[in-house]
């Protein structure tokens, strides 16, 4: 199976997860020019970017650990041309989380797992 399919698939279930607890999807595998989101939710009136990290084993370490500050800066500005794109949430509470699948196991939600990076 190609890892663009394993990927989609993995999305699908933390999609699914995120449902089940109260959150509205969005957004899945919004894009724009500086790159892309895997999920954008919104619960109780805060936006949550979601990045989903799958790996088969942590032979190579955690999944999260592969959202690095790069990543990160990249998630950002991913971001904020979703928030212009989308002027009803400028302003309001975003945070950042991070949806981890390992193997088999269920989905680990790590929730406001970094800050808002600049430039």
């Amino acid at each position: 199976m190609n890892k663009r399919k394993i990927g989609a698939d993995y999305e699908e279930i933390a999609a699914g997860y995120l449902e089940s607890k109260g959150y509205r999807i969005l957004e899945r595998n919004y894009r724009c020019r500086y790159g892309e989101v895997d999920i954008i939710a919104v619960r109780d009136g805060m936006l949550v970017i979601v990045e989903v990290k799958y790996r088969s084993s942590t032979g190579c370490g955690e999944p999260a650990e592969a959202v690095d500050v790069r990543k990160q800066r990249r998630i950002c500005r991913v971001t904020m041309d979703y928030l212009m794109r989308h002027q009803y949430f400028y302003g309001k509470p975003c945070r950042f989380d991070v949806i981890s699948i390992c193997g088999d196991n269920h989905p680990e939600h790590m929730e406001n797992v970094f800050c808002f990076h600049g430039s």
